[in-house]
């Protein structure tokens, strides 16, 4: 089976827990903090493997869980990391963040490999928060949360040219011809049913990849017949092969036949519409296939048209000259811009609170990652892990900006799931 798409959540593992200790031996009664940090947790990392051709591995995965860090000790011990999580995918994956709609990485290299989601830092043990002033800290903190993505991990198969066109039209006959590619061949409609890709070698050496993709019907941009499912194969191409049955055979007609599929392709990317186009009129040998090129050509004068047929192996070879020379011209561009990627989206705060605050039900609830990240890694069963926190609650303004937004001494505040009581 086929599949190129797939939405998983993935989890990191989340750090190790410090450690609150103080050193006890005989005859030593003022030991000191000796508490270890905790191990970072599991990174999810999607990494290409150059055998695999779809990404059914990932079907019936619905959530990837990274393993928690091993936790601190006395002693000043140290928890272990935990092991990566190495998820393998197909050469061509791109991997898209669902929440905010940003590529996270768009895998084209057999080396290629990517950290979706970063597992948490260890909670620093007792001994780390030692300072002059406090020498004996009685705290320490939890380890980080792990980062939590919902994403979506689509393949785009890498091809230098594109077979595209209504069924029947005989893609998968020319791929079968110029290459070793042994697609499904029938007399019937929707014969193929997933990408075929074929590698074409000249005879001066020059070779290139070609995808033979299943067949477009009018309406596949709104999901009729296999909808728009395998163009997304077609957009990493540099040349797009517009096969037309110029025989007309079955009652059809090439001029509307490629006005069909020019619609559905303009209608899914116009990336793709302005992708360099070849005319392949093929099934020339058909009693009609002249008269029709004659007419084709009247009506579109401009276009780059090769007439073969590729079940007698007729004018294929001017044809993958011409490819092989236009793609010596065309030069690999980035499916994907700046402002789509995340990790080229930078982050300017001007004088803006990295939190939330707003009053619900008569509860001041406050929302922030910065916030509910230090929540979570705080132990408020520790006095002193306390008083820190809450310390650096002030220090990022949130004491006043209660005030300010009206709070009053005994109102209750939310972070999370604790409710607390606000004290001036």
């Amino acid at each position: 089976m086929f599949v190129d798409e797939i939405t998983l959540k993935v989890i990191a593992g989340p750090g190790g827990d410090g450690c609150t200790s103080f050193r006890r031996e005989k005859f030593v009664p003022m030991g000191g903090p000796d508490g270890g940090n905790g191990g970072k947790g599991a990174d999810i990392i999607f990494e290409v493997d150059p055998g695999l051709k779809t990404l059914i591995d990932l079907r019936y995965l619905k959530t990837v869980k990274g393993d928690k860090g091993v936790n601190g000790k006395g002693a000043n011990k140290y928890g272990s990391n935990a092991e990566d999580i190495i998820i393998k995918v197909p050469l061509g994956t791109t991997i898209t963040d669902l929440d905010t709609n940003l590529v996270l990485a768009d895998l084209t290299h057999e080396d290629s490999k990517v950290i979706v989601a970063h597992g948490g830092r260890g909670g620093k043990g007792n001994k780390s928060f030692a300072t002059h002033d406090n020498p004996a800290p009685k705290f320490s903190e939890k380890g980080e949360p792990g980062e939590v993505r919902i994403i979506k991990c689509e393949l785009k198969m890498l091809a230098d040219v594109g077979l595209v066109g209504l069924p029947s039209v005989g893609k998968s006959t020319l791929l079968s011809q110029i290459s070793n590619s042994k697609p499904k061949i029938a007399a019937y409609h929707f014969t193929t049913l997933s990408p075929n890709l074929g590698v074409v070698k000249l005879q001066d050496h020059r070779e290139f990849v070609m995808a033979d993709l299943p067949g477009l019907i009018e309406g596949a941009s709104e999901g009729v017949g296999l909808g728009d499912k395998f163009l997304k194969h077609a957009m990493r191409t540099r040349i797009i092969c517009h096969i037309l049955d110029m025989g007309g055979s079955e009652g059809s007609n090439p001029i509307d036949d490629y006005k069909v599929i020019r619609k559905e392709i303009e209608k899914y990317s116009a990336k793709l519409a302005s992708k360099k186009e070849i005319i392949v009129a093929n099934k020339m040998d058909l009693e009609e296939a002249q008269n029709n090129l004659d007419t084709f050509k009247k009506v579109y004068p401009d276009k780059i048209i090769f007439p073969i047929s590729a079940m007698n192996n007729t004018g294929i070879a001017d044809l993958l000259k011409f490819i092989a020379d236009e793609l010596d011209k065309i030069s690999n561009t980035d499916l994907y811009s700046e402002n789509e990627l995340e990790s080229h989206l930078v982050f300017t705060f001007k004088n803006e609170k990295p939190y939330t605050i707003e009053k619900v039900d008569g509860i001041w609830v406050i929302k922030g990652e910065k916030i509910e990240k230090l929540f979570n890694m705080t132990r408020f069963n520790e006095d002193e892990a306390v008083l820190r926190f809450a310390r650096k609650l002030k220090g990022m303004g949130v004491e006043d900006e209660l005030e300010k937004l009206g709070a009053k001494r005994g109102d209750e505040v939310q972070i999370l799931d604790y409710i607390f009581e606000f004290k001036e």
